[in-house]
């Protein structure tokens, strides 16, 4: 039985958006919205049925299949005793839930950490590599095709570490796939631990409470069955026989899109330090769901809040936090943005397994915000470009698009393209940060510097993301979305680390990240996107810093 008080309070400031939300619902109500959904009833979204369309929407039953669970407890179990470091090996949304996890529970007493490797700027990989003890350390290998190219080559790199340390590597490593899949073969090749088969009818950006997300969880020590009744308390309050009028995600799915449509597609999520984490799960869902056949919803995660000087008339925000905790500044400025005439939506958990609620209210508000927008919010059409791309790069075809790059270490060359690049930025635009750096690396804070320099004097929404990461999150709407991003690519070239080999190919981390970078910026200028690339060379740090002091006077220049 599900317990409705568990659901987190919700509370809408909506100014002028009230009528059009209110306006949405009655019209789902007469449509018969909610119970269609339920139905799996792909028409609403599309008359023509699709893949990824009527066979995407299993989610819809994950808090009510817990028939796995005593398997996954008992397997958490046994690495307990084995294991002080967890290590995921994923990308999208295979890696974000679980980070969402450990950032907001920690891991309990005598339960192993969990760390997320979603990167392949070898940095990055030989940091994870220095932080394990093999004979200690107990691997999940997360890949819903099976085929992703950076899990598989994470993989590779880790395994050929522990065969060198170990007589029977494969008692350290777990798959998570779906069935069928070349990572279940592979697994069985290598003698894997364990596989759990993952839910084909559910899409990888849904798949928070599938083993995807409650493997890793049950590892950390979370209780993983108050997770799914806290999610089966907010499907029920969501239910088939509510009106749409009363359910908690089509309310909040009618505010995402009508938001969109009235040009306030800036989903700014505001999060307290508690919850930090669930932004970039939902800045994926968001954006890899409605960022597509020219049109989306643009999530704003991690941005620090300013004064409302610094927001034009495209924003929502919505927060959320934990009861109690003291999320400094934020109320306050919310309520100055609020009488600004900003939407504002909070959201406030009793304790943190509402995130198990909060999972499942934002994955059926953003499929009902898709079809809003009018669009299929299952698939990612725009992302298999980029990936080709990169391939051809990897392999020497040579590039499809040219790019131009320009050099930090040439200054005036520089000066004269953010230049250049600052004046293209337009009202309602918003700029995307990608960095192919390492995250939480020495130029990290610098980077977070550069988003509120050009957030502050462009007044523009700011999107920082990681790649290769941010490609199985927001890259989809960078090149699907509407014509509103600027991006700035950038890139170093750590020649130290080129070395790093991924076993068992013929290539280099620096040489798939360097490729990933270069197909990227190539699909984006293929679709006519505004965009800069920069190299930093080898130091990062120091080269950031000269771009933002650039990027401030270019502001100033421009009367900005």
């Amino acid at each position: 039985m599900s317990d409705l008080s568990a659901i987190p309070t919700v509370s809408f400031a909506l100014g002028g958006l009230a009528a059009r939300v209110q306006s949405r619902l009655r019209s789902w109500d007469e449509a018969d919205f909610c119970s269609r959904m339920w139905r799996m009833d792909h028409t609403l979204w599309s008359e023509q049925e699709a893949p990824e369309l009527a066979d995407r929407l299993g989610w819809l039953q994950l808090p009510s299949r817990t028939g796995g669970l005593a398997e996954i407890e008992e397997f958490a179990a046994e690495i307990r005793r084995e294991a002080d470091r967890v290590v995921l090996l994923g990308m999208g949304g295979s890696s974000l839930a679980p980070e969402v996890y450990q950032a907001a529970f920690g891991n309990a007493d005598g339960h192993p950490e969990l760390m997320v490797l979603d990167s392949t700027h070898p940095a990055a990989v030989r940091a994870a590599a220095e932080r394990i003890d093999p004979r200690r350390t107990f691997f999940l290998v997360a890949s819903k095709s099976g085929g992703t190219i950076e899990t598989l080559s994470l993989f590779r790199y880790f395994w050929r570490r522990l065969a060198d340390a170990l007589d029977r590597p494969g008692e350290h490593f777990a798959a998570l796939t779906d069935p069928g899949s070349g990572l279940e073969a592979l697994a069985g090749e290598r003698g894997f631990r364990r596989v759990f088969s993952t839910p084909p009818d559910v899409g990888g950006r849904y798949s928070a409470l599938t083993p995807f997300g409650l493997v890793p969880a049950a590892l950390i020590g979370m209780d993983i069955r108050r997770l799914m009744g806290s999610a089966a308390a907010m499907a029920a309050a969501c239910g088939p026989e509510v009106p749409a009028s009363r359910s908690p995600g089509l309310r909040l799915g009618a505010v995402l899109g009508e938001a969109a449509l009235a040009g306030r597609d800036k989903a700014t999520y505001i999060c307290s330090p508690a919850v930090a984490a669930f932004g970039s799960w939902v800045e994926q869902l968001i954006a890899e769901s409605t960022g597509k056949n020219g049109t989306g919803i643009v999530p704003v995660a991690g941005e620090p809040l300013g004064g409302r000087e610094v927001y034009g008339g495209d924003r929502l925000f919505i927060h959320l936090a934990l009861a109690g905790e003291d999320p400094v500044g934020q109320p306050a400025a919310l309520e100055v943005l609020q009488a600004a005439g900003h939407p504002v939506v909070r959201v406030i958990l009793d304790d943190l397994y509402g995130l198990g609620a909060e999972l499942f209210r934002s994955e059926m508000a953003v499929a009902a915000a898709g079809a809003v927008l009018d669009i299929n919010p299952f698939d990612q059409p725009d992302v298999q470009f980029a990936k080709d791309l990169a391939r051809r790069a990897m392999s020497g075809e040579g590039p499809g698009v040219a790019v131009d790059e320009t050099d930090a270490a040439d200054s005036e060359e520089l000066r004269l393209r953010i230049g250049e690049w600052a004046a293209a930025v337009r009202p309602g635009d918003y700029v995307g940060i990608q960095a192919y750096l390492p995250m939480d690396g020495p130029a990290s804070p610098v980077l977070e510097k550069l988003r509120r320099s050009i957030r502050d004097r462009c007044r523009t929404a700011v999107t920082l993301g990681y790649g290769p990461r941010f490609l199985h999150s927001t890259g989809q709407l960078h090149k699907g979305g509407a014509d509103n991003g600027v991006f700035l690519q950038i890139v170093d070239d750590p020649l130290s680390d080129r070395a790093v080999p991924v076993p068992e190919t013929g290539f280099t981390f620096g040489e798939l990240i360097e490729g990933q970078a270069a197909g990227d910026c190539q699909a984006l200028a293929a679709r006519g996107r505004r965009v800069m690339r920069i190299r930093l060379g080898d130091d990062p740090a120091g080269g950031l810093e000269k771009v933002v002091d650039l990027v401030e006077k270019a502001a100033r220049e421009g009367g900005r």
